[in-house]
């Protein structure tokens, strides 16, 4: 007799999943009725699989396009569903039907079936690297190797919450003095290029072919600027867009993101912002995964790797390298300059008190708390400043143009 997997509804509006024997879908129906259940889908169990496995291989899959806080709900979901005792598989295809975004389902689809065929949850994750990063799946493995994959899954799930609060804020510390530059670069440009020229004939028309009008200084050199980028738009605009993509392909090449990431750590006003970014998202990923199991060298490898930043990748790789030869962490640590005296000497005492992860996670929210008040004085530091800079850049044009005015007043008035 034919199987049939269905999805429905209970009276309370909970979601009810599982396997019914029928000869076809209208007796399925039938029964889940009589049980006071609201059918959603009923699938023949040989179709679901087959027809989702055939949609993978003769269509080339959607590009996922799922944000932080898309996934931070999916691992809740998962986690909140296995510690309820709802089989994986069936939380997967839970899933997998309440997902909006075609791209995830189609991923999902595919880690279904890995699944449904005898795969790790793990493994099957590990196929879609865009969607699930090294240290999802390690963590992944690690509940499944413990028995504690729905423990697992909510410390990532807070991880992940941290993380998207953590991009937020510096998102949100970036925003205002981006867009503030663009408007001030925009406006700039603008009066450079079309108000500035026009006042030259103005300036010639007050002097005589014979004796032309002495203008200052810095109303020459004003013009002077204003012309070239007038008549020379297309060289300067070229040169500028070359620029920018020139520094972009350096940026990919290995010495550019080095030097670039060497650079953020350097700056005046945000190089201590990135460094306390990079420090909590250090502290955060590594006491996440050797709480949850992950060996020390697998989870120092992981944690290179999301670093985020090339400095700390080669500090933290190197730190690894010496555990691996069997020395302590905290002293390359130390060493390599990039870690504060404080984190280092919290972390060679968890290394001898046994109690490593604890302390990482209390110099992830020291840091937590730092880059929060960090952000805050920033923001209350970058608007009087851009205002100032706009005020100079406008204020200098401005006189630029009064100045000859001024000028041609005072001889007028003395004349008289």
């Amino acid at each position: 007799m034919p199987q049939f997997r269905y999805v429905a509804r209970t009276t309370e509006g909970e979601s009810a999943t599982g396997l019914i024997d029928a000869p076809d879908q209208n007796e399925v129906f039938g029964r889940l009725r009589k049980q006071n259940l609201s059918p959603v889908e009923v699938q023949p169990v040989s179709d679901a699989g087959g027809s989702r496995l055939q949609r993978f291989r003769s269509h080339k899959a959607p590009r996922p396009r799922m944000k932080s806080d898309d996934m931070v709900v999916f691992t809740r979901q998962l986690a909140t569903m296995i510690s309820a005792g709802i089989p994986l598989l069936e939380c997967l295809e839970v899933l997998e039907q309440q997902v909006t975004d075609r791209g995830f389902r189609f991923v999902l689809a595919n880690v279904v079936e890995r699944v449904r065929s005898g795969g790790d949850l793990s493994d099957s994750l590990a196929q879609h690297r865009k969607v699930f990063s090294r240290l999802f799946t390690n963590m992944i493995k690690a509940g499944e190797a413990s028995g504690q994959l729905d423990i697992i899954l909510v410390r990532l799930a807070e991880y992940l919450e941290a993380s998207a609060s953590l991009k937020r804020e510096i998102k949100a510390a970036m925003t205002y003095p981006a867009v503030s530059m663009v408007l001030i670069t925009g406006i700039t440009i603008f009066l450079m290029v079309y108000i500035v020229p026009q006042f030259k004939q103005i300036f010639d028309s007050l002097g005589t072919p014979d004796k032309p009008i002495e203008l200052p200084w810095l109303t020459k050199g004003m013009l002077t600027v204003s012309l070239f980028m007038r008549d020379y738009a297309i060289y300067w605009a070229g040169g500028v867009i070359l620029g920018i993509l020139g520094i972009i392909a350096y940026r990919k090449s290995e010495a550019g993101q080095r030097n670039f990431d060497r650079l953020m750590l350097r700056m005046p006003v945000f190089g201590p912002l990135f460094r306390k970014v990079a420090i909590s998202r250090f502290s955060r990923t590594f006491s996440t995964l050797i709480k949850s199991g992950v060996p020390i060298l697998g989870s120092l490898e992981i944690v290179a790797a999301t670093a985020g930043n090339k400095v700390i990748e080669d500090a933290v790789m190197r730190a690894r390298e010496n555990v691996r030869q069997g020395e302590t962490l905290a002293t390359p640590l130390a060493a390599s300059r990039v870690f504060p005296p404080m984190v280092t000497r919290m972390i060679a005492i968890g290394e001898k008190s046994g109690s490593l992860e604890s302390l990482l996670e209390k110099i992830s929210e020291f840091y937590d708390q730092q880059v929060q008040a960090t952000v805050k004085s920033l923001t209350s530091l970058i608007e009087p400043i851009l205002i100032g800079v706009m005020g100079v850049m406008v204020g200098a044009i401005v006189l630029s143009i009064f100045m000859p005015i001024f000028d041609l007043q005072s001889k007028l008035a003395a004349g008289v």
